[in-house]
Parts: structure tokens; C-alpha cells; sequence
């Protein structure tokens, strides 16, 4: 059993929001799911993609976005909302509300999370450090 607090994992950045993973089978030792919460910055998502090897839920905590699963019509999303996406299925998502929206995120098996670090805009945050936000011109 392990109490994880959040100012001790690392954030992890995109041009679209920061993503802490709390649980991963690389941070814990035995762990085979992968959880954390995601913040999606205001009229931005995470575009289209897959995740071969696993399936995924979705919670949302806050904020309003849209949701697209197996490239069919998107749908909206807000706050209590669970979206199940089954393994290797493409879906994105994006914020479509003025504030940030939050969501928690489940991987079973965990592993997915470390394809996130090759995308061409992933940068790494040190546990205890934080993403600030700049307001553009």
C-alpha cells in the first residue's frame, strides 16, 4: 500500500495541457494499471490516437469538452461523465469550455503512458515544480 502525494511525481507537459501519472507500473512496484488526472487548457485536446495494448476510462472532474471514439461523430462531455474507450480504439479529446478541463485517466494493463514522452512537444517537469500558463498576445 502507498500513499502517493501529487507534489511528488513529476508533471508532464504538452502544448495542450500537463498530465501527473500517480500510478504506473514503472513508479510502483507491482502496479499493472496506470492512473492520474489530466488538465486540458481551454480550446485544446489531445488529437487523435490509440492505445494498441490497452483499454482506457475516462472521468471527468471539471470543465467542458467533446469527446470522439472510433472516429465517429464527437459527443459532449462535462463533470460526473465516464467514457470508456476500448483497447486499440482511436478517440481524442478536446476542451471546449472556457476553463480547464479535468479528467482522471485509467490505463489497464498501464504501460501507455510512456508513449506520451515522444511526442514532439513533451517536456518533463520535476516532482515539486509546476507548469505555469501563459496568456497569449
Amino acid at each position: 500500500m502507498k500513499n502517493i502525494n501529487p507534489n511528488d511525481v513529476s508533471t508532464h507537459s504538452f502544448n495542450w495541457g500537463v498530465i501527473k501519472w500517480f500510478v504506473t507500473p514503472t513508479l510502483i512496484k507491482d502496479a499493472t494499471m496506470t492512473f492520474g488526472e489530466v488538465i486540458l487548457l481551454p480550446e485544446q485536446g489531445h488529437d487523435r490516437h490509440n492505445h494498441p495494448n490497452a483499454e482506457e476510462i475516462l472521468y471527468v472532474l471539471s470543465g467542458e469538452g467533446e469527446q470522439m471514439i472510433d472516429d465517429q461523430e464527437p459527443f459532449s462531455i462535462k463533470a460526473g461523465d465516464v467514457i470508456y474507450i476500448p483497447k486499440g480504439i482511436f478517440h481524442s479529446t478536446y476542451n471546449k469550455g472556457w476553463e480547464p478541463l479535468r479528467l482522471l485517466a485509467i490505463y489497464s494493463p498501464g504501460g501507455s503512458e510512456r508513449d506520451l514522452a515522444s511526442l514532439p512537444d513533451f517536456k518533463e517537469i520535476p516532482a515539486g515544480e509546476y507548469q505555469t500558463f501563459i496568456r497569449k498576445s
